[in-house]
């Protein structure tokens, strides 16, 4: 049985699909990220566990081996390579009944296994790229902004030079993988632009990769706060403006919110209750370009209260006027 139970760490069922897994560990990591925790060390250590759980769970592959094999599921291969999936866990004796091997058992093995191939050389592999999710304000996805970030990744183990080749298993370094886990702290920039569920690419900053090799991609994964004056659409930003009634009538001016700040707009005479207006290029910035989507306000006429006598003869006579 296996030592850590993955599917426990991250709360789910065995059976869980790749969205419930993925869904499970966007929420834990962002409850115990280092970020959120500063110098907490038992919320920095689950953070660690979380990502580990995650790396295995929500890769196939690795999943069916951890499924079959637990904690050991890094040494699949070598176990079938040396005569079948079961065998390093048991063993028959001379009188034909299962006997469980025990730690030194498994050192010496593991010794034959890897033994053979100490002077091969490692081939260099590119490391893994990193997904990382990022919340920003609509603000900031209006002019661009930046974020440092604690970055779990995992380098070359200095034990076994990235080779994974361990003489017994009392080698905790890196057991056998041939990498071990580091938390890095990067300053990353987030262009003007992006828009909620935006993935940015830095280029290199994933996992480093091993015996020599480039080292993955980091992707942001950005999800952009709701906003109270404005709504997104693409790269159009829509609002409302309160119009006096008089203003309405008559004909003015008003005000327009922007996130440049705000805006004069020429109401004319007779402007009815939800007319929009479009102000061009005082949307969003679009991605990678020098242009900018459009603004639109629309009318919400405010109508007076707290009436004067007078002004209400004033109403009563201009009911009067369009009866006639």
């Amino acid at each position: 049985m296996a030592n850590k139970d993955y599917y426990d760490i991250l709360g789910v069922k065995r059976d869980a699909s790749e969205r419930d897994i993925k869904l499970a560990y966007r929420r834990l990591a962002r409850k115990y990220h280092p970020d959120v925790n500063p110098g907490d060390n038992s919320a920095e250590a689950t953070f660690k566990k979380i990502n580990e759980a995650f790396e295995v769970l929500s890769n196939k592959e690795k999943r069916q081996k951890y499924d079959q094999y637990g904690d050991q599921w890094q040494y699949a291969d070598q176990f079938a390579r040396a005569g079948g999936e079961d065998m390093p866990f048991r063993n028959m004796n001379q009188t034909g009944a299962q006997e469980f091997r025990t730690g030194e058992d498994l050192g010496d093995l593991f010794s034959d296994l890897f033994g053979g191939a100490r002077t091969r050389r490692p081939r260099a592999r590119r490391g893994r790229d990193v997904e990382y999710p990022v919340e920003i304000t609509l603000e900031e996805a209006y002019h661009g902004t930046a974020r440092t970030i604690a970055l779990q990744t995992e380098g070359p183990c200095s034990a076994c030079q990235g080779t994974g080749r361990i003489q017994n298993l009392r080698c905790s370094v890196c057991r056998g993988s041939g990498a071990v886990a580091d938390i890095k702290r990067l300053e990353v920039k987030i262009p003007s632009g992006v828009r909620d569920g935006s993935r940015v690419r830095v280029a290199g900053k994933g996992e480093p990769g091993q015996a020599g090799g480039p080292g993955g991609d980091l992707y942001l994964l950005v999800s952009v706060k709701p906003h109270s004056q404005f709504e997104q659409r693409g790269d159009d930003l829509y609002t409302e403006i309160a119009v006096p009634l008089t203003v309405a009538v008559l004909g003015g001016e008003t005000h327009v919110p922007s996130l440049k700040g705000k805006l004069a707009l020429k109401i004319p005479p007779e402007t009815q209750n939800g007319r929009i207006f479009r102000l061009a290029g005082q949307g969003m910035p679009r991605l990678g370009d020098s242009t900018y989507g459009d603004l639109l306000a629309r009318v919400n006429v405010l109508l007076p209260t707290k009436l004067t006598e007078e002004e209400k003869k004033l109403f009563e006579r201009l009911s009067q006027m369009r009866r006639g």
